[in-house]
């Protein structure tokens, strides 16, 4: 995977730039869908062989310069330009890391603390590494493994729990896309990857568009089969004291339906578990 992966990227990412959003008149019919080779390079003020030459694989060290004017034609935002950047070894942010993650213990007890908001700590491949049990109750189960991407591609119940599941499975990907570029050689995120290009076409659709995009705060729609649907807020949060891992917390705007079924399913899972802990 990791042959050519500045070209590969560059490929992708012009293919989806229009000729009326680069200010590049078109005049009849193209052959290739977005931009061609020379005009990217026409317009980021390089000569045609050097572009070709990077989309090859055959020139490996673009300067900044040349990395900030290709951006800057290929319109990419924050997020894609840094993975640009990685790509190319440019940009700082290949991570130190190690074989085994493990959940600070202290983090455990502040998931706890939140017993009115789902909170999950995702590792570098979206694997589960912890959560409370609202998130457990709104998530239902991971029959197949936990991780989050496997959930969402492979699991019959991901795709029923998210309404708009197509737009979750974009922003998933492009997360895992950028977590790759930071590290290429990370062994847990070329494992899932491997496994969700053999196993998933979606997901192997999406991940050939090479969108490249942080966790940031937005809103998610979910389809409990439980409270029916909802609306949360999440927030992402890097974990300082173990790069890679990110804690996820999810809420709903006050006095909304949404607070009400994610309320009537905190209680719900309190009352199955009591359930339990009488029978054992």
């Amino acid at each position: 995977m990791a042959d050519n992966l500045l070209g590969d990227f560059l490929r992708a990412r012009r293919a989806q730039v229009t000729p009326a959003a680069a200010g590049i008149p078109d005049f009849g019919r193209r052959r290739v869908p977005g931009l061609r080779r020379e005009e990217v390079a026409t317009q980021a003020g390089m000569s045609v062989d050097y572009y070709v030459r990077l989309e090859q694989g055959r020139e490996r060290s673009p300067s900044a310069q040349v990395l900030e004017a290709l951006a800057q034609v290929l319109i990419l935002d924050e997020d894609a330009r840094l993975h640009l950047f990685q790509l190319a070894g440019v940009a700082p942010g290949a991570r130190r890391t190690t074989p085994t993650e493990r959940v600070d213990p202290e983090l455990r007890r502040l998931l706890d603390m939140w017993p009115d908001n789902p909170a999950i700590v995702l590792g570098r491949g979206y694997d589960l590494l912890a959560g409370n049990a609202l998130a457990y109750a709104l998530f239902g189960g991971f029959e197949h493994g936990a991780n989050l991407v496997v959930k969402i591609f492979l699991d019959p119940g991901g795709r029923s729990l998210y309404p708009d599941w197509e737009h979750v499975a974009a922003y998933t990907v492009a997360g895992l896309r950028m977590a790759y570029g930071e590290d290429p050689t990370e062994p847990r995120i070329n494992e899932v990857v491997d496994m969700m290009l053999a196993r998933s076409p979606d997901f192997a659709r999406l991940w050939e568009r090479h969108e490249a995009r942080r966790k940031r705060m937005e809103s998610k729609r979910f389809r409990h089969p439980e409270v029916g649907e909802m609306t949360l807020w999440m927030n992402a949060f890097d974990v300082k004291s173990s790069p890679g891992q990110e804690l996820i917390v999810y809420h709903a705007e006050p006095a909304t339906q949404s607070a009400d079924a994610l309320r009537l399913l905190g209680t719900l899972a309190a009352t199955r578990r009591t359930a339990e802990e009488s029978r054992s």
